[in-house]
Formats: structure tokens, C-alpha cells, sequence
């Protein structure tokens, strides 16, 4: 849980107080569908035990969330350096069956589902893999690092009949639920633009994340972390800076765009590639042992709205989805939404006709007003004003992403956020750089599966 954030108990107890911390006092706080802190009893009947494939720092975040979702319990954790076996055991609070070979993990048959966190180029593999031995998958995000290999993943999922989840927590949040209640209820008309952008400015932003002192070939299993990304010798900042690459990952698209991608997705129903992208990007500041932008923008065409994304490693701002309507503007701000109604009521024409004759003019005023009557006495209608919703303090949507995937588990149901919503996501990150390194616009071609310049 981040650290700014509340538990429910400490929440109920300041109470009207919230403002003092920081919280918007006119903002309607939002009910989350599922809270951590208060969780149900599951029979033991019903206990999904899972293991956790690659235990870095997002893959421990996720281990945790999954423990802090009712009826769970880990029983093995999987990763190439040994540091991160002994830190997978810390953050699981218990001594674990650890090993450097996932497949053993597979084998086991007290798995009943697996938490993938490793670099995007291992994901197809795993995924296809941990679906053929039953076992079911909450792949971190991007889903996937090719097209082709998305493709792969939709079908093993499908194949044998598995529950894959992507892990872009924003899918189950409460804030942009309520979102996609507003854009559902046409408060917004017609939406035509989109506009988001996550920014960052530090050395942990742009993933240049400290080596381990003890990371050596001797504690790291550096062949099998290559997989199918081209042979090299090994590299200490390449294993654990793996982002900063394209052999490995998908950079600030598969990073960043991807939340967007997910939220935007969920708050207006669409679940498809992109037809276009144009993106332009560069490398500005952080140019040492890296070879994706730290600056990228790209314009996408969907077929009844354009979508502006942008991410800056160079510049810190607060993350913003930006919802443009004929009547409304629906703005989230970190965990705030606010919705803006548009004025729209009807007025006679103010500018254009003073270039009229003022005979001309008069009539036209006078013919508007016989055809725009003021409403009798007491039927004026009232002025619609902003409305600000908020999530708790103490509100942590990992947990309630996770939660809606062990329920999956348990009772089958379809997830959340399944393989192909995450390759469509993931896809559209695909065109982003596809479009940067190539210099020219990416077409989706529905019909071959594949992006065209």
C-alpha cells in the first residue's frame, strides 16, 4: 500500500477531519466494491494457493496484495537472483519452497495459480506454459512484448480454458467505475477528444534503479534471463534496469501508456486495437545504457475519438485522464474525478451579427426570441455545477484488482481484465513505438493481426 494512504480504521477515526490530510473537503468519497481492511471469511474449500514468478519489486507488491485479498495463501516463489528468492520469502513473512526454475513451480500441484512479474519478453512463454499445466495467471502489464505474442497468449487462455488476468490495477478501481457511470449516462455528450499523460522526474522514474552489490553471474541465472532476446554477455544494469531496453521491454509505452490505455478503456467501453498512431519522442537526459525514449507522445485514432497520450521523464507533474464531451469534461486528477458540465443552454448569435445592417440584426434577435420563449415563472432550470468524486484515503485498488482475480479463481466467472483486453492495450503500445522508431504512422490491419507503416 502506498505509503500516503490510510488504513479504513484510521480513516473512520478522523473522520470529518480528512481535509487536514490533504483531502478535497467538497469531494464525495467513493464506496470501494472490496476493502482489505475489513475482508470475508472463505472456506477452506475455497483457498487459492499461489506462487509468485519473479519476486522484484513489483512482483512482491503484487505478492502482497494477492495475501491481503481473503482465503489466499503462497506457497512458492520463483526468480534468477538469489537476493530476490530470499526477498520474495521476506515480503511472504514465511519460509518458502524457492527456485530459479519456474517449471518446478508448474509441477506443483498444491499451485492453484501463478503472479507473473517479470520483463515483458518472458511473459508468452510463462503464460502459455502455466495455462497447458492448468494453473490459472495474473500477468503483470504490458501483457505482452510483440504482437505475435499477444496473439499466443489470447489463444493458450482460450485453449485450455484458464483464467489470465492483466495487472493494470486501474481496471478495478472505484474512481474510474464511477467514471464510466458518469460517460455512460451521456452527462458528457458526444465525446469526440482525450487527452492523459503520466510524468516523471527522477533517476527511479526513468529506471535507473541501483545494482545490488552482490550481482554477479555467480547470484544471477543471466542465460535463462535472456530467453529470446539476443545473446549478450552478461550485464548487471541490463538484468535489473530491464525497462530502459527494447530486447526486454516496451519502455515508457508499455510502462505508462498501458494504465492509460486501461483506464480509458474501462471509462468508455472501447476494447480494440487503435486504427493509427503517430508518435514522436526522443532521448534528452537519460542517454546512458538505454536505447527507448525519455520523452514520448503519441495521437491515436479510434473510430469516434482521437486519444493524445504523453509521457516526460524530464518533468514531474500529477498524472491526468483528460475526458472531453459536447456537455461535460470529466477530468481524474490522481484518485480525484471531477465533472464539469459544459453551458450549453441556447443564445441568440452575439458576434457575427454585428456585421449585419442593424435593421437585418434586429430581426434576427426578434425571430429568436419568438422561437426561444423565457420559461414562465418557476421553471427556470438550474445551472448544473461541478461534481468531485474521491476514493478513501485508505483505499488501494492492487488489492481490489487482485481480489477480483481470485474471485475469478474460485467461481470461474470471466476476469476482469482478461488476455485480450491486454493485448489490445498492449497492442496499442506496440504502435506507439512502432511508429517512433520506424518515423512513420502505425496502421493496425485488423484483417492480417499486424501493424502497417
Amino acid at each position: 500500500m502506498p505509503k500516503n494512504q490510510l488504513t479504513r480504521r484510521e480513516f473512520m477515526r478522523v473522520g470529518a477531519g480528512a481535509a487536514t490530510l490533504g483531502v478535497a473537503s467538497h469531494a464525495a468519497f467513493l464506496t470501494p466494491s472490496f476493502a482489505a481492511a475489513a475482508p470475508r471469511s472463505v472456506p477452506p474449500s475455497d483457498r487459492v494457493r499461489f506462487a509468485s514468478i519473479g519476486t522484484g519489486v513489483r512482483g512482491c507488491e503484487i505478492m502482497r496484495a494477492a495475501l491481503a485479498c481473503p482465503g489466499t495463501e503462497i506457497v512458492a516463489v520463483s526468480d534468477l537472483y538469489d537476493g530476490r528468492l530470499t526477498a520474495g520469502q521476506e515480503n511472504a513473512g514465511k519460509q518458502l519452497f524457492t527456485t530459479k526454475d519456474y517449471r518446478a513451480i508448474l509441477d506443483r500441484q498444491d499451485v492453484d495459480a501463478v503472479l507473473v512479474a517479470t520483463p515483458d519478453h518472458w511473459h508468452r512463454k510463462l503464460v502459455e506454459d502455466a495455462c497447458a499445466a492448468g494453473k490459472d495467471v495474473y500477468c503483470e502489464k504490458p501483457m505482452a512484448h510483440t504482437v505475435e505474442d499477444g496473439f499466443a497468449m489470447v489463444e493458450a487462455m482460450q485453449k485450455h480454458k484458464r483464467v489470465v488476468q492483466v495487472g493494470s490495477q486501474v481496471r478495478s478501481s472505484v474512481v474510474y467505475a464511477k467514471a464510466r457511470e458518469i460517460y455512460d449516462s451521456g452527462f458528457l455528450g458526444q465525446v469526440t477528444a482525450i487527452e492523459a499523460w503520466i510524468d516523471r522526474n527522477d533517476a527511479s522514474g526513468a529506471w535507473i534503479y541501483p545494482i545490488p552489490p552482490d550481482a554477479s553471474e555467480k547470484t544471477i541465472d543471466w542465460n535463462t534471463f535472456l530467453g529470446s532476446a539476443p545473446k549478450r554477455p552478461f550485464d548487471a544494469k541490463r538484468f535489473f534496469r530491464w525497462r530502459c531496453y527494447q530486447d526486454y521491454g516496451e519502455g515508457l509505452p508499455g510502462d505508462l501508456y498501458v494504465h492509460l490505455l486501461t483506464g480509458i478503456f474501462t471509462i468508455t467501453g472501447i476494447n480494440e486495437p487503435p486504427l493509427r498512431a503517430a508518435t514522436l519522442g526522443g532521448l534528452f537526459r537519460w542517454t546512458e545504457d538505454r536505447d527507448v525514449p525519455d520523452l514520448i507522445w503519441t495521437l491515436y485514432e479510434y473510430p469516434n475519438f482521437r486519444l493524445s497520450l504523453r509521457c516526460n521523464l524530464n518533468n514531474e507533474s500529477p498524472g491526468v485522464t483528460r475526458i472531453f464531451g459536447t456537455k461535460g469534461t470529466l477530468e481524474i486528477k490522481n484518485d480525484v474525478l471531477t465533472a464539469t458540465p459544459q453551458d450549453t443552454e441556447p443564445r441568440p448569435e452575439s458576434y457575427s451579427i454585428y456585421g449585419w445592417p442593424e435593421k437585418l440584426r434586429n430581426e434576427y434577435l426578434e425571430d429568436w426570441r419568438k422561437k426561444h420563449p423565457l420559461p414562465e415563472p418557476g421553471k427556470y432550470p438550474l445551472g448544473q455545477s461541478a461534481q468531485t468524486f474521491q476514493a478513501p484515503p485508505y483505499y488501494d485498488y492492487s488489492v481490489d484488482h487482485m481480489h477480483n482475480f481470485m474471485e475469478s479463481v474460485r467461481t470461474r466467472k470471466p476476469s476482469v481484465e482478461d488476455a485480450e483486453f491486454g493485448n489490445h492495450t498492449a497492442i496499442a503500445c506496440h504502435m506507439a513505438n512502432y511508429s517512433h522508431f520506424q518515423k512513420t504512422m502505425a496502421t493496425w490491419d485488423e484483417a492480417a493481426k499486424k501493424i502497417k507503416g
